[in-house]
């Protein structure tokens, strides 16, 4: 696996949806950098009313003065890991995944650097985590975990378990890059969440509870 065949797969058109239903907007950015490639992933601190302590992706709800929800992921990118992504390396966007507890229903951009950038937490990020991405992808399993839900999937990196909509979010990744062969290992494939916005293709956490 390499960034350039992480770029031919995972490159599409972006689309911003207009209607969200009862559900908050939110974006998110699936930064993907060096070789061999890694996902940045932040964790939560652990006195945060929602989603204390929880592994996601960086992004949150758009802002005013967000041209859209890509600019959105891009913000808050910004803000929580201390770099600026530029937009021309935006190259695709994933699915949109709903969050049971929060009540969010985030739209995953996906951008892909050739190297790992030199990063900074803010104060809504307790450490930042550049995670080897083909091992960390083949860690995906059922999550038994949270609650008797559909589509609940867990993944791994050292001490860390990564689960709800950001799991959601790596499954599609994983799918998308390793195939329905050796992404499925027994999952069950289609849909990654009821209700979700499909047909958003490929363009930039809100983490739930219970996904």
């Amino acid at each position: 696996m390499n960034l350039d065949a992480i770029r031919t797969t995972l490159s599409g058109p972006m689309s911003h949806p207009q209607d969200f239903g009862t559900l908050r907007p939110a974006a998110v950015l699936v930064l993907i950098c060096g070789s061999p490639p890694h996902v940045i992933m932040t964790e939560k601190p652990r006195h945060m009313r929602i989603h204390a302590g929880e592994m996601s992706f960086p992004g949150g709800k758009p802002e005013k003065g967000d041209a859209d929800l890509c600019d959105t992921a891009l913000r808050e990118t910004r803000e929580e890991i201390g770099f600026s992504v530029d937009r021309g390396d935006v190259i695709g966007q994933l699915d949109a995944v709903s969050t049971l507890n929060s009540k969010f229903l985030i739209l995953p951009f996906v951008a892909v650097l050739d190297y790992i950038p030199p990063m900074n937490a803010n104060d809504e990020v307790r450490s930042i985590l550049s995670i080897p991405l083909e091992p960390f992808l083949s860690t995906l399993t059922p999550d038994t975990a949270h609650g008797p839900y559909p589509e609940m999937f867990a993944l791994r990196h050292q001490d860390k378990i990564v689960w709800g909509a950001s799991a959601r979010i790596l499954k599609q990744v994983r799918l998308r890059l390793m195939g329905p062969a050796r992404g499925r290992t027994g999952l069950p494939g289609g849909n990654l969440e009821q209700g979700h916005l499909q047909g958003c293709g490929p363009t930039r956490g809100a983490d739930g509870r219970r996904g």
